[in-house]
């Protein structure tokens, strides 16, 4: 599929990078981008090889810098709502993707630009990035998520506080109040992306996936519930080829060749 506004590349293999490339207007999410990184996220999901989805914004500026107002503006209730939606859906989806996903904030990730970066299972922050949900400058509340996955990531009165007054965040105190977990220099921040991918990479995928899955699954589960889940992943990965594999490969003392079955 051609991309008019995201490029979707394969940097190394079972790594990919998808960045926001629209950065005269500061990597905006119009309709048309989140179509295109929709139909990006179903392509990853579909690749079995996949193991690490790194996702970043053109340009030294901004990740991505919000929704596009031009487009909001003279919306009604109802397209409001159906933007919204595809926002929601986009970040359902991102969140839902079985492998690790890390945003390389590189700029400004404001509005819509935090709330995809908060769908991101992490985030690696450049020293120059800046957070916000500025929406209520516009007289609306965000509408892609941030109300509800901020005050998951860094509690409900900070979040609140940060939604109330569209304060900006910079990388330091995101990586401060566990928004960022780390905060790397802007000239190393792809770099630092690209090795961590690696490292996750190298070990065992269907590990990765079912770790990511009792994570996102027991979160909203009771403590004994969600143990329970833990036991039942933890049982299914020894029908696996890469538990036998990986403990065969350690007894052996030698590095372990997975293959994600």
């Amino acid at each position: 599929m051609r991309f008019h506004h995201i490029l979707l590349e394969q940097p190394e293999a079972g790594i990919y990078l998808l960045t926001v490339n629209r950065p005269k207007a500061l990597n905006a999410l119009n309709a048309a981008t989140l179509e295109e990184i929709a139909a990006a996220l179903s392509m990853v999901a579909a690749d079995d090889a996949a193991r690490v989805l790194l996702v970043t914004g053109a340009g030294e500026k901004a990740f991505v810098a919000g929704a596009d107002i031009a487009e909001m503006r003279n919306a009604t209730i109802e397209e409001a709502r159906d933007f919204s939606e595809k926002g929601m859906r986009v970040m359902h989806a991102l969140e839902a993707l079985p492998v690790p996903v890390i945003a390389l904030v590189n700029g400004y990730a404001l509005g819509g630009g935090c709330e995809l970066a908060l769908a991101c299972d992490w985030i690696l922050a450049a020293d120059r990035a800046v957070f916000g949900q500025p929406e209520v400058n516009l007289g609306i509340p965000p509408g892609f998520g941030g109300t509800q996955r901020l005050p998951r990531r860094i509690g409900p009165a900070r979040a609140l506080e940060l939604l109330t007054t569209a304060r900006e965040v910079r990388a330091e105190e995101a990586a401060a109040i566990g928004l960022a977990n780390q905060v790397c220099p802007s000239s190393d921040l792809r770099a630092k992306g690209l090795e961590t991918a690696r490292t996750i990479a190298a070990k065992g995928p269907v590990a990765v996936r079912l770790a990511k899955q009792a994570v996102q699954r027991g979160a909203n589960l009771d403590l004994f519930a969600a143990c329970a889940l833990e036991t039942d992943l933890f049982a299914q990965a020894f029908g696996t080829q890469d538990q036998k594999e990986g403990m065969g490969a350690f007894l052996e003392k030698r590095p372990a060749r997975f293959d994600g079955r």
